[in-house]
């Protein structure tokens, strides 16, 4: 056998292992072959491959892998059962950019399922292989090892420390310097996975200078990268009230506001979560919002807007309602009541109604006026029902019985409270009956209206237990009227009594006070 014929032997065998791992590449991209290359015994197969003399069957041997850890947990469990992570991790430093590439997208896969896959990687070395990957000439191999990052850490504060301690954050905030958009992307997003699990690690990523950089790029044309630079900064600026100062401090007001009228929805929403986390630390917070037009903005992005989007500025206006009578007011003033009444009875998910319900029980919660101003919008009966529907779930009635509850010890507005008094349950009659016996003694057209109305008759029924609470309010509305008013002969006649001029009945002495 000649020399030229053994060699055909070698090239034919490895034109097959070609021609194998770019086929199971191709077919792990559909899931539908995902469960018969399984049933096959790929996974051992690939392994060798990894190991190959040929650069791109490694190459492409790795990004079959990846394919199929990437598809579900059993698969990315095989991947670290089958002792593939050391060779990817020591190929990681060796090989060519493609490899790199490759592999950490391997890594990636394995590790976005689960905070125990995620700790695998950990424990082989990979963190720090891929630190220095971020650190390489390619920016697409800067961008896989970005991703990589991001997915081990946002799992856990641990995972995240152990991701800050191999090196990762001073290089990711480069990262967000470079030119490539891409690039910039994803490792703003590692560093928002970072940053949102404790003030430790958020202050890891303050300390690297990331909010200067991050705050230069709110404005940047491309959506996607401002979708994660303001979550990068809402996930700094949670934690505590230095931090969100932090951000104030980098000049993000007005500018931030812009986003909150942006064609694109994440970032509208990432926009309004950005000012939430903003507003909830601290009145002045708040009112350096209100004073930059915020609550305005973003009840015109609530308004202009429906679902989930719609969330993080319904719980913004209700946290600055919640701060003061002043920033409430400032709510009311701004118009932000319609649109939340307007949440109430558009959007279909339980936990939006139940936020808009506590931002109107926020609103509502200070003085007389303010609960007027929720009361006028005719929102108590749609709370009232919510709050009754069996079809509720247990938050939206617990926060619809909480704002009643709000609006309803401050509300002084009679017109509104007394439809209340034929549909509400004890627990909350109670409050809309207290609310009546501060109001009669010292308003006798309330009082003569509260008989035409009916309202009377109505406490009449009213079951108290003696004693109660309850009892006692009844007493002091009945103690507005004469006993023949009162009792329940003379209460059918009342209506009649009432539709007779003024100038041909005299009311008893002590009724016309």
């Amino acid at each position: 056998m000649s020399q030229r014929q053994v060699l055909q032997v070698f090239e034919q065998y490895q034109r097959a292992r070609t021609q194998f791992v770019q086929a199971v590449a191709e077919l792990a991209s559909r899931p539908q072959n995902i469960d018969t290359l399984q049933n096959a015994g790929v996974m051992s197969l690939l392994r060798p491959l990894l190991l190959d003399v040929v650069p791109t069957i490694q190459q492409t041997a790795a990004l079959a892998l990846g394919r199929l850890a990437n598809y579900n947990d059993a698969l990315a469990e095989a991947v670290v059962k089958g002792n593939i992570l050391p060779h990817l991790v020591c190929s990681l430093s060796e090989q060519n950019r493609f490899y790199k590439k490759a592999a950490a997208f391997v890594l990636r896969a394995v590790g976005k399922h689960s905070p125990q896959l995620a700790q695998a990687i950990v424990q082989c070395g990979a963190l720090e292989m891929l630190v220095i990957c971020l650190e390489d000439f390619d920016p697409g191999v800067k961008e896989a090892a970005s991703w990589a990052l991001g997915y081990i850490a946002r799992h856990n504060s641990e995972l995240s420390q152990a991701v800050v301690d191999a090196g990762a954050v001073p290089l990711l905030v480069l990262c967000i310097q470079e030119p490539e958009i891409a690039l910039k992307r994803i490792a703003a997003s590692t560093l928002s996975d970072i940053s949102k699990h404790s003030p430790e690690l958020a202050q890891t990523v303050v300390d690297a200078g990331a909010i200067a950089h991050l705050a230069q790029m709110i404005l940047n044309p491309d959506a996607k990268l401002k979708r994660q630079v303001l979550s990068a900064l809402s996930q700094i600026a949670k934690h505590s009230v230095d931090l969100a100062e932090l951000v104030v401090e980098a000049e993000i007001f007005p500018v931030v506001l812009t986003c909150l009228k942006d064609s694109d929805e994440y970032v509208k929403k990432n926009g309004a979560t950005l000012i939430r986390e903003i507003a909830k630390h601290t009145p002045e917070l708040s009112q350096l919002i209100v004073n930059a037009g915020g609550v305005a903005a973003v009840i015109d992005c609530i308004g202009s807007c429906r679902g989930t989007v719609r969330l993080p500025g319904i719980m913004m206006l209700g946290y600055v309602a919640a701060h003061s009578e002043n920033l409430s007011m400032a709510v009311i003033v701004s118009k932000g009541i319609p649109p939340l009444c307007a949440c109430l009875v558009e959007e279909h998910e339980d936990h939006i109604k139940a936020a808009a319900a506590w931002a109107l029980g926020q609103v509502g919660r200070h003085t007389p006026e303010h609960a007027r101003a929720v009361a006028v919008a005719n929102v108590l009966p749609t709370l009232l029902a919510m709050y009754m529907d069996t079809r509720s779930s247990e938050d939206l009635q617990m926060k619809t019985k909480k704002a009643l509850k709000n609006i309803l010890q401050k509300c002084t507005y009679l017109p509104a409270l007394e439809p209340l008094l034929h549909d509400a349950p004890p627990n909350i009659v109670k409050h809309i009956v207290g609310q009546f016996s501060k109001v009669l003694p010292h308003d006798s057209k309330a009082r003569r209206l509260f008989v035409t109305t009916g309202g009377l008759k109505k406490v009449q029924e009213i079951k108290a237990e003696p004693g109660s609470l309850l009892q006692e309010y009844i007493n002091t509305i009945n103690n507005c009227y004469p006993e023949e008013i009162v009792s329940a002969s003379y209460l059918h006649q009342a209506g009649s009594i009432f539709s007779v001029p003024t100038a041909t009945f005299s009311l008893p002495c002590s009724w016309r006070c």
